[in-house]
């Protein structure tokens, strides 16, 4: 997670690219938001120790829009969140699932500015 506390109101080419989601403070730890950005379903999550993470929301075995309810754990150093409904975990930092090679969902750039929750573009190592 990147913390600015810039107040520019002139947009930059990069500040396009950011999309506002919510407040920090209204994203509970250890759980995750749906969110839609540029027309996709996105998961944004805040784990305890105040990382915020953005995933596809759809689970790729059932094409479910449900990743955002997922419950966040840990397995070794990865945090990940676990499918509501087959369980299968995937990494919040890179979208990998850590329980079958073949499956992984698309990981977006997110960060903090001024308390509030953004999330850029899609990881170019993801899926479309």
């Amino acid at each position: 997670m990147s913390t600015s506390t810039s107040t520019s109101t002139s947009a930059g080419p990069d500040e396009l690219l950011w999309v506002p989601v919510c407040p920090l403070d209204a994203l509970a730890r250890e759980a995750g938001v749906p969110a839609l950005v540029r027309g996709e379903a996105v998961a944004v999550f805040r784990t305890h120790d105040d990382q915020v993470h953005a995933l596809s929301n759809i689970d790729p075995v059932t094409g479910a829009s449900v990743l955002s309810r997922g419950i966040i754990g840990t397995r070794g150093d990865e945090v990940f969140v676990a499918s509501p409904l087959h369980k299968e975990h995937y990494a919040l930092r890179d979208g990998r699932c850590l329980d079958d090679p073949t499956l992984r969902v698309a990981a977006y750039d997110t960060r903090v500015v001024d308390g509030e929750v953004q999330v850029g573009g899609r990881r170019p190592e993801c899926p479309q």
